[in-house]
């Protein structure tokens, strides 16, 4: 009975919306709603890929793959 009698409230509302007015309705909510889960995955995968990412920049090896390999380097002098 409840849903009848709100129902019927709702009603004469309905009546005082301006029917020249355009509004984005159920569609433009859905597109709404598509982009927002589109960014929020967006953002939950670039939080992943950025946490592999090691910002520590790796030393400078002291002997290079020429000096390994036995070549001779170039003379110091």
């Amino acid at each position: 009975m409840s849903a009848s009698l709100a129902l019927t409230h709702l009603v004469p509302l309905a009546d005082e919306i301006d029917k020249d007015k355009v509004t984005p309705g159920v569609l433009g909510f859905i597109v709404f709603a598509v982009m927002a889960l589109a960014v929020w995955g967006l953002m939950k995968s670039m939080n992943r890929h950025m946490s592999k990412v090691d910002f520590q920049e790796t030393p400078e090896r002291e002997t290079t793959q020429a000096d390994v390999s036995g070549k001779a380097s170039p003379a110091k002098g």
